[in-house]
């Protein structure tokens, strides 16, 4: 029944997924956790734990407690507590595994936990799926009124509870916004309870989920959980282009996956000088100009000749540092340069699908299966051909007639009568 709300297909249910709640598309799939406790038997006597995790829209999950002892399973449709009236969600974890899940998320199982009230009715599901359908009008109007009242801020989602007696607005905004004036049009408007609700811009991006540069879902919409800061330095240790545009990501920040690697950076540049690493020669002063992380090269160019560079290895780098702290300058870059093989690349284009070229519609072809007049007699390939066919036929054919069209046509000339 999750699929039925699916944002990949407009005509019910994608294809394949049977409209079981697990499809593995858009949202079914938004911070999953695998049950590798499903399998597994509790020892005897011991009483199955009484939470489960429960996913509303948007993978947004919380916690009940399952005080009427029913029997969940993932994928079952679920009344919940809620603050007024009751919520619909999906079961998306049951078990032990739960129990870790809290303890990850910070929540005390032992304490105060909302809890489920039955096993949602066919009454339930359709209340629930008539609520989930106004959701996109509704989202429309509502920016066209805090447009009109010029607040600065973006409305980027709306969620009804499951009974449609409330919906929450959640927003984006740079700085505090004054939306007293907006909740009562809302509430005129939509004739229901209103909670706004505000987000940040990365938080926005993992409850609307889409694609990233990379070609996969993103990190924040499928299975990061915390939003650790990112600086422009992460960019710089790893040498990477400081370009906005390629290093923000669709929420408009820098890319979480910029961490990802950075402690292997950071461990290969321990023993590495640093780019403000300046040598002292005979020839000059050199600086450096790039490095070769994990093939431990350094490039050196000397000042006023940027244009060609010197490429050595780390360590006679630091033999040359330790020299210049000795106040004795080396001969030049030259004696301890090394040449760098680059890598030849064949220029060859293969046919792996097997497709013609490109430009094969640009002139149409000449078709070749014409096929012949059987009324028509054969032509002989030249004049010349045919005229010694002729001569060999009767060769003095032509030298004893005279011509009888010549003096006609003189006489035609030379009579005035005519």
């Amino acid at each position: 029944m999750a699929c039925t709300s699916c944002s990949t297909s407009d005509v019910g249910a994608p294809k394949g997924c049977k409209n079981n709640g697990t499809c593995g598309t858009d949202s079914c799939n938004k911070l999953t956790v695998f049950d590798w406790l499903s399998n597994m038997t509790l020892p005897g006597g011991q009483a199955p734990f009484d939470c489960v995790e429960i996913r509303f829209k948007n993978g947004r999950k919380e916690f009940y407690r399952n005080t009427e002892k029913l029997t969940l399973s993932i994928g079952d449709i679920v009344a919940t507590e809620a603050s007024p009236g009751h919520d619909v969600g999906i079961v998306t974890l049951t078990g032990e595994l739960v129990k870790v899940q809290m303890k990850k998320k910070q929540v005390n199982h032992e304490g105060e936990v909302p809890k489920i009230y039955r096993k949602a009715s066919q009454k339930d599901i359709d209340i629930w799926s008539n609520s989930r359908d106004k959701e996109e009008p509704m989202k429309v109007r509502a920016r066209e009124m805090a447009i009109r009242l010029q607040l600065q801020m973006k409305i980027s989602d709306i969620e009804f509870q499951g009974d449609g007696s409330k919906a929450t607005f959640y927003y984006t905004a740079e700085d505090r916004v004054d939306f007293r004036q907006l909740i009562k049009e809302f509430a005129g408007a939509f004739s229901t309870r209103i909670e706004m609700k505000q987000v940040g811009f990365r938080q926005e991006a993992a409850r609307l989920g889409g694609i990233g540069s990379c070609g996969r879902e993103l990190c924040c919409s499928t299975w990061l959980t915390d939003f650790r800061s990112v600086n422009t330095s992460a960019a710089r240790y790893q040498q990477l282009s400081l370009n906005p545009q390629k290093l923000a990501g669709q929420c408009g920040k820098l890319k979480c996956c910029l961490n990802y690697e950075l402690d292997t950076y950071m461990d290969a540049l321990k023993d590495i000088p640093d780019m403000e690493t300046k040598l002292s020669t005979e020839k000059g002063d050199a600086i450096c100009q790039k490095i070769d992380i994990f093939g431990r090269l350094m490039s050196f160019a000397y000042i006023g000749n940027f244009g060609q560079w010197h490429v050595l290895k780390v360590e006679q780098v630091q033999e040359i540092m330790a020299q210049n702290k000795q106040k004795i300058k080396v001969s030049g870059l030259e004696d301890y340069a090394i040449e760098v093989e680059k890598i030849a690349v064949e220029k060859t284009f293969q046919n792996a699908m097997g497709q013609d070229s490109l430009t094969r519609f640009d002139q149409p072809k000449k078709s070749n299966n014409k096929k012949p007049n059987k009324n028509r007699k054969p032509q002989p390939q030249n004049q010349e051909a045919g005229q010694n066919q002729k001569s060999k036929i009767n060769p003095n054919q032509n030298q004893n007639k005279p011509n009888s069209n010549g003096p006609k046509i003189r006489n035609e000339k030379n009579n005035p009568n005519i």
